[in-house]
């Protein structure tokens, strides 16, 4: 083959390529604020209240603990020199176990208190991703992107934000499965 032939067949392909329509299919995509969908969904907020005041809770007992520690700390170092070296070092040693406990007891609730909201906020999340792919379906979306603090769209058209519908429909549903557990237990209190 010649170098001519080889450089008219490149030519014969690239015109014929050329000739081609291509098809070109656009994608209907749109974009979820992740960030703003978990601060502003009712259930969201309703589990962070939720483990907002059983931190207060959790944390207003460990407050006893911890304040009656202080009293006897100061306690100690008032009666040190009457009672003596060796009821200091014995009531000292005790105090530092105290407080070592205290701050385990501090240390515990924290883990356990990150551990249930994480599973909890770990199932929201699930459920969201459901309910973005069935609406997603539904309007006939090819792509639907996450943005927020971990998502890797750099930019995108504001008219793709579908961040408030998708807010607006987890509420919705939120809403009417609070509705629907407390109709049972309303029939109960009936019963009665």
């Amino acid at each position: 083959m010649s170098k001519k032939t080889v450089i008219l067949f490149a030519l014969a392909i690239s015109f014929l390529s050329c000739n081609k329509t291509t098809e070109v299919k656009e994608f209907k995509t749109a974009y979820i604020d992740t960030s703003k969908l978990m601060e502003e969904s009712t259930e969201a907020k309703d589990i962070a209240e939720k483990y907002k005041d059983k931190s207060k809770v959790m944390g207003s007992q460990l407050e006893v603990e911890v304040n009656r520690f202080k009293s006897e700390a100061a306690n100690f170092q008032k009666n040190a020199q009457a009672n003596g070296q060796v009821w200091a070092q014995q009531k000292g040693a005790e105090l530092q176990r105290r407080e070592q406990e205290l701050s385990y007891a501090q240390q515990a609730m924290l883990q356990q208190l990150q551990s249930e909201s994480g599973v909890e906020m770990d199932s929201l999340v699930s459920t969201y991703r459901k309910v973005i792919k069935e609406y997603g379906k539904d309007k006939g979306y090819d792509y639907i992107y996450g943005t927020g603090d971990i998502a890797s769209v750099l930019y995108a058209k504001d008219s793709y934000d579908i961040t408030k519908e998708i807010i607006k429909l987890v509420n919705e549903k939120y809403k009417s499965a609070e509705k629907k557990e407390e109709k049972p237990a309303a029939k109960k209190e009936e019963k009665k």
